[in-house]
């Protein structure tokens, strides 16, 4: 029997939280503006994640994500 535990330290954890969070909200999107609002903040997680894990350009590109969810809230709370 081999032992294959996947090592799971604090950040690996964060990291998990922020993006199944990312596509829980994006799935309920069209539901409630509140669910885009969500999912801008997961980006926003998950952006700090690509950041502290060294992989600078998925926290840009996280970054980003999360302006553009956040403008897109803002356009549906007000339609």
């Amino acid at each position: 029997m081999s032992d294959l535990a996947l090592p799971l330290d604090g950040l690996t954890l964060f990291g998990l939280v922020a993006v199944t969070a990312m596509l829980v909200f994006y799935a309920f999107e069209d539901r409630d503006p509140g669910f885009v609002l969500a999912f801008a903040g997961a980006c926003g997680l998950a952006s700090v994640y690509g950041f502290l894990q060294g992989a600078w350009p998925f926290g840009v590109v996280e970054a980003i994500w999360a302006l553009v969810a956040l403008r897109r809230w803002r356009t549906r709370r007000t339609s």
